[in-house]
């Protein structure tokens, strides 16, 4: 049905307050699902920090550190090509599009995890065993993550929002099987095995089976942007395993899980940043072929909005009694609670930058964010273990937040060069 103008508008604006209607749609589904996801990791993360302890606990991080390294590739590889190209086109392409991408997604997932598996049982140990334990169940987590994706893509996040909370639930009795091993690879088996009841789902839903066998076409049609994306992701990925691997190396394993700590504390935000996420590039696309004059100040507001949101629940976190916090993290939460103010500030310099790079991934200017991603994942790393041999922990936490914010400046200027880099090509076809 369309809407009928009242008196004093004009024919054009209801037909602009739908499209508004519709995109605040797409923007709730994203925070509902990643609030959803966002809890479950919060919940395994404060089970699994309970349950095992710092020392075990910070093991459990560094798998939790690799699988990111491999969702980034994942995603670099099948989803965010996806994305760019593929969102708000016709279903039949977007079903033909989501197949190979899940499929190339489910095959990262069986190569990787198949060297995760043979590496982790030659290294043997708890560390072993943890990374044994990540190699099976990486295919589930990356199809799982692929049909997000796939869904928000063709604007359809209440059905991403149905599988991952299906995950959710299937996680509860899996996690109280982990407790009564009492490993940290149980609980990685068991945050693995829920994942893959949701991805099951999500083939179910969407009426799509992953196509395996196309991944190399795939790849190959998506070059251009992949392998931009591959590097980027990497990049992301990467930087944080390093920073792990080598505050584990530096100031101790234990070290490792006081950051991951911090980072729990954060979560609920981080749930709101990464739900954002989910929909931002697909929006900032559609408002690029609609309104390709308004994708600028769409960062702006994007990025501005979630910064100030970081301060804000930052500062919430430091009236946080003591009590409290050690209520939810236990004996994590004394030195964790240290890292508050430059982990805020970290995750703030983070937010401003992340609308910059939705705005570049809409142009599909992937050299230009590579450029910027290979530059903030650099001073990610020099910072992270520069402040760690400084000032330990808490020396890594100030280290990370300067490279963040001086990152974020980056991604800003290559906006910038990008969009006047497009106003001047459209210039210049105009006039031939």
């Amino acid at each position: 049905m369309t809407a009928v103008p009242t008196e004093g508008e004009t024919a054009a604006e209801p037909e602009r307050r739908g499209a508004m209607r519709a995109v605040a749609g797409r923007l709730s589904w994203g925070l509902a699902d990643q609030a959803v996801c966002s809890m479950t990791n919060f919940a395994v993360g404060i089970y699994v920090a309970r349950s095992l302890g710092l020392a075990a606990f910070g093991v459990f991080s560094l798998a939790w550190v690799t699988y990111g390294v491999v969702l980034g590739v994942s995603r670099g590889l099948a989803t965010d090509p996806l994305v760019v190209r593929f969102s708000g086109v016709p279903e039949a392409s977007w079903r033909d599009a989501a197949g190979r991408s899940s499929g190339t997604a489910l095959g990262v997932g069986a190569v990787v995890g198949a060297m995760c598996l043979l590496a982790g049982l030659g290294i043997g140990g708890t560390v072993g065993t943890a990374f044994a334990a990540l190699g099976v169940v990486l295919p589930g987590l990356l199809l799982q993550d692929a049909w997000r994706f796939s869904f928000f893509a063709a604007g359809a996040g209440r059905k991403a929002c149905t599988n991952d909370l299906l995950g959710g639930v299937a996680l509860v009795p899996a996690m109280l099987a982990a407790d009564r091993v009492g490993t940290v690879a149980a609980f990685v088996l068991a945050w693995g095995s829920a994942a893959t009841v949701a991805a099951g789902y999500g083939c179910l839903q969407s009426g799509i089976r992953p196509r395996l066998g196309q991944a190399r076409t795939w790849l190959r049609e998506q070059r251009d942007l992949g392998s931009r994306y591959l590097a980027e992701n990497v990049g992301v990925s990467g930087a944080a395993q390093l920073r792990a691997y080598g505050l584990g190396l530096i100031v101790g394993v234990s070290a490792v899980g006081v950051v991951r700590g911090a980072e729990l504390l954060l979560g609920p935000f981080l749930a709101v940043l990464m739900g954002l996420s989910l929909v931002t590039v697909a929006e900032a696309a559609r408002v690029l072929r609609h309104a390709p004059h308004r994708l600028g100040p769409f960062c702006l507001l994007l990025g501005g909005g979630q910064a100030v949101a970081a301060l804000l629940w930052g500062g919430a976190l430091l009236l946080v009694p003591d009590r409290a916090g050690e209520l939810v993290l236990g004996g994590v939460w004394q030195a964790a609670s240290e890292l508050i103010v430059p982990a805020t500030l970290g995750v703030a310099g983070a937010s401003l930058g992340v609308g910059a790079a939705a705005g570049l991934r809409a142009l599909a200017a992937a050299r230009r964010s590579l450029r910027c991603q290979l530059f903030a994942s650099a001073c990610y790393v020099i910072g992270g273990l520069g402040g760690a041999a400084v000032g330990g922990t808490v020396g890594s936490a100030w280290g990370v937040a300067a490279a963040t914010l001086s990152s974020s400046a980056v991604w800003w200027l290559q906006l910038r060069a990008a969009l006047r880099e497009r106003t001047h090509s459209i210039r210049e076809v105009r006039t031939t």
